[in-house]
């Protein structure tokens, strides 16, 4: 990358990361542009070149925060729409270290960016992302298993509730467990195995 892309994305990243700090301590509608830059360490023209408004900044967090999670998956994801489409239902069950360490891994190292989608999801469109990741993996892998259209989305709610459940004290507690002690808790929750240690 050379010099004057990689100060355009350090500056943006600058600016998302004020964006999230600012979150952590007030609503998204009263967050303004002069806060923002002062937060960034740069100016107002500097803001305007990267971004019309604050909605525009945010857009891209959320984007680039989506990125960041997928990317983490990017050698697991690479085979699902093949899983998806094997005749085999244990290649659909998604609850396995191969998917849930990365992703509390990722909620470890973002844990004030998950702080502020715990008190506030809809400012970082989290139904976007649960729609998106509805359609496109839990309905399929749903209809493995003979779930009505009207079942699945109660199924998936329940399973992501209790994920952001486990999540929020995570967090709440600063992350202190390890990645692996969450995702195994988790997986026996799911999975129905209380006796596993």
């Amino acid at each position: 990358m050379d010099r004057a892309k990689s100060k355009y994305f350090n500056t943006a990243a600058r600016m998302d990361e004020a964006l999230i700090e600012l979150l952590e301590k007030k609503d998204f509608e009263y967050i303004t542009v002069k806060e923002i830059c002062e937060k960034a360490g740069v100016n107002r023209s500097t803001f305007y070149l990267h971004y019309e408004t604050v909605g525009d900044l945010l857009s891209e967090c959320v984007e680039y925060t989506n990125a960041k999670c997928f990317a983490k998956y990017s050698k697991s994801l690479a085979n699902v729409g093949e899983r998806l489409s094997s005749g085999r239902r244990e290649d659909v069950i998604f609850i396995s270290p191969e998917y849930l360490t990365p992703f509390f891994e990722f909620v470890r190292d973002n844990r004030r960016l998950f702080k502020v989608v715990l008190t506030n999801p809809r400012v970082l469109n989290a139904e976007g992302t649960f729609r998106k990741m509805f359609s496109e993996i839990f309905s399929p892998a749903l209809d493995r298993f003979s779930f009505s259209e009207s079942e699945k989305p109660y199924i998936v709610l329940f399973y992501i509730g209790g994920i952001m459940a486990v999540i929020g004290k995570w967090i709440r507690g600063d992350c202190a467990e390890p990645v692996e002690y969450i995702a195994d808790l988790c997986m026996r929750c799911v999975l129905g195995d209380f006796g596993k240690s």
